[in-house]
């Protein structure tokens, strides 16, 4: 993530620091190769909210906002400024004289544009709900009367313009929003709230095969499951430019052999180590001062299809949560690297209240047996995750202490792609409870719980839903002060923490690795690499 400073923006607070490595030394010619997943979706902002392709858009895009590296505060990116009065209309002007990577001007149609094709319901966009409080949302994107899975079609939008975007001049444009919403522009500094060049929209199969950003790096090629390689844009005019010049992103099966490659020096960095690189400390052996560590922005978490029986039943939801016992795994496979987790808002974000979870985050064998015996529930419980990212580990301890606590058969399920995972889980494929991390999008208490539970919203999933989570968060979304909107939103987290539509496991201290090559990298507050800090040596 990179950096600068936004106006009339809610004060949202944290902590931080970010990371890289080069193929030759002590040159601005160098080049650095990093650890990915394989991304799920072409590279289109609007269509991209997972791990594997956001690490290629950060450095691809720019937008009107953007995360700094040492506190994750939002800061001025493109946005000249964005002002309001009411945090209902925002008035944002954008710098002159950016360009996209083919050389066109970078203008507040680029903006609108992108955003309204995001939002428009017949692209099927994954992002599209982070627009929906904007003015007119419900034009482009009607609800779907029985839900994605339902037989009925959504109505055909009878607009593809959200009429709270309007382009005052190449420069200017004003965003009105159905309701206030002081957090809004924090979150414009999200990936899927980047531009669009107007190649996008003449050919989009060319863009997708070649992606136009007008970010730090522009795209050079891509090999689907191997490697994406990005090189530096010299006409970039963001104050955060790198000081290498190649940035290529190799895709991995596992942690393990990129972590086997980073001890050899052959990746440069690695955003997190492996389990079996955890295990005794042995990565303080293996690297020495390579090693690279901060808190993170990020907490693991297993998510429940509720369109899925048994998994809709609450008292079984509420025994396999009390049935696993965090302190346990987090010391034996983590080496005390990752803290139990007792709610679902980060610990580093403001507003952040302990205990939030209560009971049900709390290892307790009765309890956990007394409400496996409520529900009823007599099958065999499945826990489905990726194994490329060093989940394989914690994932079979979990279903082990499941196991072992309930007297029930409990099995781990591998998948061995992130992308091939995340789309099975974006279909509602899954067959069983799964693994369901987040990192967040931006540094909001907002952020751990809309996007994840909010019906109909972006990253739920499971098709989880509550009227009255949904009524409190559109409360909390319209508080005219933070504390209001904390408390709404701390009351809203208790609501889920009642339902339980998915299960805390824990936070972490991330460690990461970089190479001999590497004088200087750094992780940032969203466990990845802080470009602009790496110093090739």
């Amino acid at each position: 993530m990179r950096a600068r400073l936004v106006a009339a923006a809610t004060g949202v607070a944290l902590v931080a620091a970010g990371c890289g490595a080069a193929e030759t030394t002590g040159s601005a010619d160098a080049g650095i190769t990093i650890f990915n997943t394989e991304p799920e979706n072409p590279l289109v902002p609007g269509n991209t909210t997972e791990t594997g392709g956001s690490r290629v858009l950060d450095p691809l895009f720019t937008g009107l906002v953007e995360y700094r590296g040492e506190d994750a505060q939002p800061a001025n990116a493109m946005a000249e400024s964005i002002e309001t009065t009411d945090s209902k209309v925002f008035t944002v002007k954008i710098k002159q004289g950016w360009k996209f990577h083919d050389g066109s001007p970078v203008t507040a149609k680029s903006f609108v544009d992108a955003w309204n094709w995001t939002a428009y319901g017949p692209n099927a966009t994954q992002g599209a709900t982070f627009f929906s409080q904007i003015q007119g949302y419900q034009d482009v994107h009607p609800a779907d009367p029985d839900g994605p899975d339902g037989p009925e079609k959504a109505p055909t939008p009878t607009t593809d313009a959200m009429s709270g975007l309007v382009v005052v001049d190449d420069h200017t444009f004003t965003i009105t929003l159905s309701e206030a919403f002081s957090v809004f522009p924090v979150t414009v500094g999200y990936e899927v709230f980047a531009p669009l060049p107007e190649a996008f929209f003449k050919d989009r199969a060319a863009f997708e095969a070649a992606p136009i950003g007008n970010g730090p790096f522009k795209f050079v090629s891509r090999q689907p499951g191997a490697e994406i390689k990005l090189t530096r844009y010299d006409d970039y005019q963001g104050s955060d430019k790198a000081t290498f010049k190649d940035l290529t992103l190799k895709v991995y099966q596992s942690r393990e052999s990129a972590y086997a490659d980073l001890v050899a020096n052959n990746l440069d960095f690695l955003e997190e180590l492996p389990p079996n690189a955890l295990a005794g400390k042995k990565y303080e052996s293996d690297l020495g001062d390579r090693v690279v560590q901060r808190e993170t922005l990020n907490n693991q978490t297993i998510a429940f299809p509720f369109y899925l029986k048994p998994y809709d039943n609450v008292d079984l939801r509420r025994a396999i949560s009390m049935a696993i016992n965090r302190e346990e795994i987090t010391q034996r496979i983590f080496e005390g690297t990752r803290k139990p987790a007792d709610g679902w808002v980060h610990p580093l974000m403001k507003g952040y209240t302990p205990g939030q979870c209560g009971e049900y985050c709390t290892y307790n064998p009765e309890k956990a047996k007394e409400s496996f015996q409520k529900s009823g529930y007599t099958g065999e419980i499945l826990l489905l995750s990726n194994t490329d990212g060093g989940h394989q580990e914690w994932a079979e301890a979990v279903a082990n202490s499941i196991k072992n606590t309930l007297g029930v058969e409990t099995r781990f399920v591998p998948s061995t792609s992130f992308g091939e995972f995340r789309q099975k889980v974006n279909a509602h494929e899954m067959t069983g409870m799964y693994r369901s991390g987040w990192i967040a999008d931006y540094p909001s208490i907002q952020n751990w719980l809309s996007p994840l539970f909010r019906t109909g919203a972006s990253s739920n999933d499971g098709l989880y839903s509550n009227p009255a989570f949904d009524a409190k968060i559109a409360e909390a979304d319209k508080a005219t002060s933070e504390d209001e909107a904390i408390k709404l939103y701390l009351e809203a987290e208790r609501i889920v923490a009642q339902d339980m539509p998915s299960i805390p496991l824990w936070t972490q201290n991330t460690i990461a690795g970089k190479s001999n090559r590497l004088k200087v990298a750094n992780l940032d507050p969203f466990r990845t690499l802080d470009v602009p800090s790496v110093e090739v040596g």
